[in-house]
């Protein structure tokens, strides 16, 4: 059910992409929103993961540097049937951890100093099985396409408003209800685009819970983690994170600024530690 809410999501950005392109430009514009959202695919689809990364200053580590953490990785890439990711250390004491990457061959998954210090290892294990499930599912790459297309949608809006500013003194019949209309359009179309986002990345969370509990076998330990992370990422919210890549974590990083959890990249905390214990219980 949600790999299909998710195709519908999608399809739904591209469409107002579309319609975005064509209110700007007829069948012209919707061409160039196109090329313009292929050319940011193109770029996120190769580059997306580096970028990511380096903002948040993650150094590489070898199973030399830190064995205990890396053969975990290696032991829960192993039971997913996945090839072993580049792991990082992000040098931040905000608990949170995210997987970027392309596909599984070019993966990458990424934990703060925070979370190590603050989760069992039970728990940890519980925490990279859920971003080894973001790999295994490709929400990476679904979950860039989704943050492009509301990029591309919102730059157009921009645009939008410009052009109805500029345009509306083309004649008194089409100043009134063309500027109007054309506004209204730029202001509606990049919120609708956001909270179509933001669904995406909701309901890639609850699948990711269900698939690393597999994984691990451990839904109990990662539910307990959740509930950790949740109350330590509202005591050490990370300074570093932006909306643009907070749906990457795996509780949301800008917990605490209230006017960020207005509109929330996760599900609620207590829907996805439900659905665990059930899971744990064998109601599920």
């Amino acid at each position: 059910m949600n790999r299909i809410k998710t195709t519908l999501l999608l399809t739904s950005l591209t469409l107002l992409l579309v319609f975005m392109g064509s209110a700007i430009g007829g069948q012209s514009g919707m061409i160039i929103a196109f090329l313009i959202a292929g050319g940011m695919n193109f770029f996120s689809y190769w580059y997306s993961d580096k970028i990511v990364l380096k903002m948040y200053k993650a150094r590489e580590v070898t199973e030399a540097d830190n064995p205990g953490f890396y053969g975990m990785v290696r032991r829960l890439s192993q039971q997913a049937g996945l090839p072993m990711p580049k792991v990082y250390i992000i040098p931040s004491e905000a608990p949170n951890a995210f997987a970027t990457g392309r596909n599984p061959q070019n993966a990458a998954v990424a934990a703060t100093e925070g979370i190590m210090r603050l989760l069992t290892e039970d728990e940890l294990e519980g925490v990279m099985a859920h971003e080894l499930a973001h790999v295994q599912n490709r929400d990476t790459l679904i979950s860039t396409l989704a943050a492009t297309f509301a990029g591309a949608i919102a730059m157009l809006g921009n645009m939008l408003q410009w052009a109805a500013i500029f345009g509306a003194g083309r004649g008194e019949d089409e100043e009134g209800g063309g500027m109007l209309g054309s506004l209204a359009v730029a202001i509606i179309a990049p919120m609708a685009a956001m909270l179509i986002q933001m669904a995406v990345s909701r309901s890639r969370e609850y699948l990711a819970d269900a698939s690393g509990a597999r994984i691990c076998g451990k839904p109990q330990a990662l539910a307990s983690a959740l509930r950790k992370l949740q109350m330590g990422a509202q005591a050490v919210p990370m300074q570093e994170a932006t909306p643009a890549t907070s749906h990457l974590f795996i509780v949301n990083p800008l917990t605490g600024r209230s006017l960020a959890n207005l509109f929330s990249t996760h599900p609620p905390m207590d829907d996805r530690v439900a659905k665990l214990e059930a899971m744990a219980s064998g109601r599920n």
